[in-house]
C-alpha cells in the first residue's frame, strides 16, 4: 500500500471534475478494492506494519468466524464472506422506516510482499473485528551489522 504525497494544483474551473475522475480512477484501479463484480458491500479495513509483522483489521459487525474466509496465496490475501438480511417481504406486521444495515456477500483481495511468512498466518474474531496476523520471514526482516576494528575472516 502505497502513501501518495499530496501536491497542490493551480486553480482552474475544471477541477472539480478533475477531482472526480482522480477519484473514480483511483477507485476502479487501486489494489485492494474489491475485486469481483458481485460483491455487495466492502468492509472497512486497517493495515498496520511494524519491523516484524503486517496486522490487518476488518469491521465485520453482524459476522461470525464461520461466515468469513481468508485465503493467501501467490501474495495475495483474499477475505469472502457473506451476511443474510435479516428483513422478510411481505411482513404487514412491520413497517421499515429505515434500513442501512447491508447485507449480501462480499470478496476483498490485497497485494502483499513477497516477504510474508505464509505457514504462520494467523487471525482471530473478535466483538466483530477481523484481526490477521501477517508475520515477516526472517530474511526480509534485516540485521544490524556490528562494526570492529579489524575484519575477522
Amino acid at each position: 500500500m502505497a502513501i501518495a504525497r499530496y501536491t497542490r494544483r493551480p486553480f482552474t474551473p475544471w477541477a472539480d471534475i478533475d477531482d472526480i475522475n482522480d477519484l473514480m480512477s483511483r477507485f476502479f484501479t487501486q489494489p485492494g478494492r474489491a475485486q469481483s463484480p458481485t460483491s455487495d458491500w466492502i468492509p472497512a479495513v486497517n493495515m498496520v506494519e511494524n519491523a516484524d509483522a503486517f496486522e490487518l483489521s476488518a469491521d465485520l459487525p453482524g459476522f461470525n468466524a464461520e461466515s468469513v474466509e481468508i485465503d493467501f496465496e501467490n501474495d495475495v490475501l483474499t477475505l469472502r464472506g457473506q451476511r443474510s438480511e435479516e428483513r422478510t417481504e411481505g411482513d404487514e406486521k412491520r413497517n421499515y422506516h429505515v434500513w442501512e444495515r447491508r447485507s449480501g456477500s462480499f470478496h476483498r483481495s490485497f497485494q502483499l510482499p513477497g516477504t510474508i511468512d505464509g505457514e504462520n498466518i494467523s487471525a482471530a474474531f473478535v466483538n466483530g473485528v477481523l484481526t490477521i496476523y501477517l508475520p515477516k520471514a526472517a530474511e526480509s526482516k534485516g540485521r544490524r551489522i556490528q562494526i570492529s576494528p579489524t575484519i575477522e575472516s
